[in-house]
């Protein structure tokens, strides 16, 4: 997660930039395809776009939700709202930010607990850790791909 002031094409190519590709890079997974919702940030001609121009660098395939229904997006919604209660309320009651870069660190932090300590419920983590999941994944991909080899 990184924070900005703005919610532009440009602060949308920047987290993929700065944060998502580096994630995906770091544990060896190809960036085929994202999902995003029709918002103005992200969609636009490819050509006077930055963030549509981003994704056809980068080879990337952008699939949109469905106008207006969230629930098409509904692990990122569900994200929205625990970042929401557990770390933006928390933090905000406990202290007083004299800086985005500030706020930043401690988000930061918070994520690393989110992906790395904090189970997850449902029908994708069922009771495991984003990172676990991943790791979880990757190895059944692989072992699918060698069983079809």
């Amino acid at each position: 997660a990184k924070l900005y002031t703005t919610k532009t094409p440009i602060t949308a190519a920047d987290i993929l930039n700065d944060k998502v590709l580096p994630y995906f890079e770091q544990h060896e997974l190809p960036m085929l395809r994202i999902l995003t919702d029709r918002g103005t940030e992200y969609c636009g001609k490819v050509e006077h776009h930055d963030y549509q121009l981003y994704l056809a660098i980068n080879d990337i395939d952008h699939t949109k939700t469905k106008a207006m229904s969230p629930q098409t997006n509904g692990i990122c919604e569900r994200f929205h709202k625990t970042i929401l209660n557990e770390f933006y309320q928390v933090t905000f009651r406990k202290k007083l930010y004299g800086s985005l870069e500030e706020l930043q660190k401690d988000l930061d932090e918070w994520m690393v607990y989110y992906n790395n300590d904090r189970t997850h419920q449902g029908k994708v983590c069922c009771g495991r850790t984003p990172l676990e999941t991943l790791e979880d994944g990757k190895r059944i991909w692989a072992e699918k791909n060698l069983a079809q080899i």
